[in-house]
């Protein structure tokens, strides 16, 4: 099976419904076999999620800077948890270390994360799968404005359509899994 990574919020104060899909995404990957990858957090939707994945008997490797493990925001349960020096060797080692992409909503560090994934993309630096979900439209502001800079040509059709773009999570794994090798 996969290792894949997924994006999302590490708030504290985020609504009970952010974190059971959190935990909900984590279990599902864990039952369908795969590996989760994540920022290597223990809050918010990122802990739930690792905290999701390993109650369905799932494997976790986080990747998380020194600097967030100084704040004792970090993820020991992890079956594995890399250390970088930044946030930007952080996402390079994500990058690395997954097959596909999923994103959940989440906040900067979420689309940071999905636009560094998406970008490199773009520019044909890796073919891996990448799918949004849009959970109750969540994302449906950005959809629109990604929508408009296509329209106005400063984002090639072609870029756009390689981000999937799917309701749920059981259809976002589906998604992955059909574009997997």
């Amino acid at each position: 099976m996969a290792a894949i990574c997924v994006f999302c919020a590490s708030s504290r104060t985020l609504d009970q419904r952010w974190l059971d899909l959190a935990a909900e995404t984590g279990a599902e990957l864990a039952r369908r076999g795969h590996t989760l990858v994540s920022g290597g957090g223990c809050v918010g939707m990122m802990g739930a999620l690792a905290d999701g994945a390993r109650s369905a008997g799932g494997r976790t490797v986080g990747v998380i800077p020194q600097a967030l493990m100084d704040l004792e925001v970090s993820d020991l349960a992890s079956d594995e948890l890399l250390v970088t020096d930044s946030m930007a060797s952080r996402k390079t080692i994500m990058i690395e270390k997954s097959d596909a992409f999923l994103t959940l909503p989440g906040g900067l560090g979420t689309l940071d994360e999905l636009f560094e994934v998406w970008t490199t993309a773009t520019l044909a630096m890796h073919t891996k799968p990448m799918v949004l979900v849009d959970t109750d439209g969540f994302y449906r502001p950005l959809l629109d404005w990604l929508a408009t800079i296509t329209d106005q040509a400063f984002l090639r059709p072609a870029g756009l359509e390689l981000l999937m773009v799917t309701p749920t999570v059981p259809t976002a794994l589906d998604a992955l899994e059909s574009r997997l090798p």
